[in-house]
């Protein structure tokens, strides 16, 4: 993109126009589907713009995860236009046009009808269903932040920008449309975004978007924990996790989002602060980075394990049994927390398997070792102590013998548990934040198998 416009008018009547031959984005980099579907509700008469964060991020060089569309064409009309089409959610409508496993999703231009509109309906300031329709300044103004607001009209390939939203991309600046305080109250989950944004683009937050942020973290109480479940997996894993929850932290909204944690992370253990959250998303940055996989139910073993330990602990010193104290930690927690951040049985299953092996990890004499390395969870399990052992917080030397056990062939097994090796409570953290994080051979610590992921 040039840099050569002034900043856009911000009035919806004079959007700044830039022409096919003053802008970088070229049909070559848009979806084949997308551009069947641009063309073909052109055909029918209907306007169409590719929207949001595919202009954007074309503009800025990056390749898009999804190409939105929007149009004047009802939900309905556009699924007359295509018979792949499905119609969902109550909240938005929306009509998802389906090729393959790529779906493009068209959204109808939004109006700014009234409060009392039968179409739209708020309460307490929260959008809670919105299916007004407008014109495409209107739907502009509707829109979250100015850099999400621009429109690739298909009918010339010119960009409509009714928002100021080139500007801030230039310039490197995250900015809400409209009163921020109002848009982050019709919407919570914006300063979430706010945030994700921040932290993928590089960009800075502009002073009036951010200064809610400090402010606000109550109202993501009021947004059903399943959406916040997968508005942080976008956050967390998309290779800037860490960065995302230092933000997170830093905004005060972490701890509306997990408060046990964060009650455990605003204390220090032997004068140490506590990193296993920090190094357990730094490695998951990093192998999204590689490209290798990830696993939702990790991550979550990760953010809510400091104070499943501390609950263990405290159950083992009143005398529980290793196995039902485990049980019964992180039943506790995740009781707490499944109102906040709803995560589904198939994560929360295995997220407390990693948990439940890690005394077992401690059992290394005999056939017990043998037989733990074949349990379906064992690696992830293994890879959940590594990481242990590099904040501090487990023997070190306990990881490095499932590391070299691992390595070994039968005989040297066998001589490894012959004896039985003195078996060993997790020890509380005796390390610095930079100690105990020795060489494994390149095993990842995350590294996650298939069996039952």
């Amino acid at each position: 993109m040039q840099a050569t416009h002034p900043e856009a008018p911000r009035s919806a009547q004079t959007p700044l126009i830039v022409p096919r031959a003053e802008h970088s984005i070229s049909r070559a980099n848009i979806s084949e589907y997308a551009l069947k579907v641009l063309c073909k509700l052109k055909q029918e008469g209907f306007a169409a713009h590719l929207v949001g964060g595919g202009v954007r991020d074309l503009l800025l060089g990056h390749e898009p995860k999804d190409f939105d569309v929007a149009t004047d064409a009802t939900p309905e009309q556009v699924r007359a236009v295509f018979r792949n089409c499905r119609l969902i959610g109550r909240r938005f409508r929306l009509a998802h046009v389906h090729f393959g496993r790529e779906i493009i999703e068209v959204a109808t231009f939004r109006g700014t009808g009234a409060d009392d509109d039968a179409d739209r309906h708020v309460e307490n300031g929260m959008i809670v269903r919105d299916n007004s329709y407008g014109s495409i300044a209107e739907d502009a103004l509707r829109r979250d932040f100015t850099i999400n607001a621009l429109y690739y009209d298909i009918s010339n390939f010119s960009l409509i920008d009714y928002a100021g939203g080139l500007e801030d991309i230039r310039t490197g600046q995250l900015r809400l449309i409209g009163d921020p305080e109002r848009r982050y109250r019709e919407d919570p989950v914006r300063m979430l975004r706010a945030i994700r944004f921040a932290c993928k683009l590089g960009f800075r937050v502009e002073p009036q978007t951010e200064r809610p942020l400090f402010e606000l973290g109550a109202l993501l109480g009021d947004i059903a924990a399943a959406r916040l479940f997968d508005e942080l997996i976008k956050m967390f894993h998309t290779g800037y996790g860490l960065n995302t929850f230092e933000k997170l932290r830093h905004y005060g909204l972490f701890g509306h989002l997990f408060p046990d944690t964060d009650a455990c992370l605003a204390q220090e253990e032997q004068s140490f602060p506590i990193t296993f959250v920090s190094r357990g998303l730094a490695n998951t940055d990093q192998r999204i980075l590689g490209d290798k996989p990830v696993a939702p139910f990790f991550l979550y073993a990760v953010l809510l394990w400091e104070p499943v330990r501390r609950r263990y602990e405290q159950l083992l010193a009143k005398g529980v049994e290793e196995a039902g104290a485990m049980e019964q930690a992180a039943s506790e927690v995740c009781a707490r927390e499944q109102p906040l951040v709803c995560i589904p049985k198939r994560y929360s299953l295995p997220m407390r398997e990693i948990w439940a092996l890690q005394p077992r990890l401690l059992q290394c004499d005999g056939k017990r070792p043998t037989r733990l390395i074949g349990h379906p969870r064992f690696r992830a399990a293994y890879d959940f102590l590594v990481l242990r052992a590099e904040a501090g917080e487990a023997d070190q030397d306990l990881a490095d013998w499932w590391t070299r056990f691992q390595e070994a062939d039968g005989t040297q097994r066998t001589t490894m548990t012959e004896g039985g090796a003195k078996r060993q409570r997790p020890r509380k953290r005796r390390h610095g934040p930079e100690s105990g994080s020795g060489d494994h051979s390149g095993v990842s610590t995350t590294e996650v198998f298939d069996g039952g992921a």
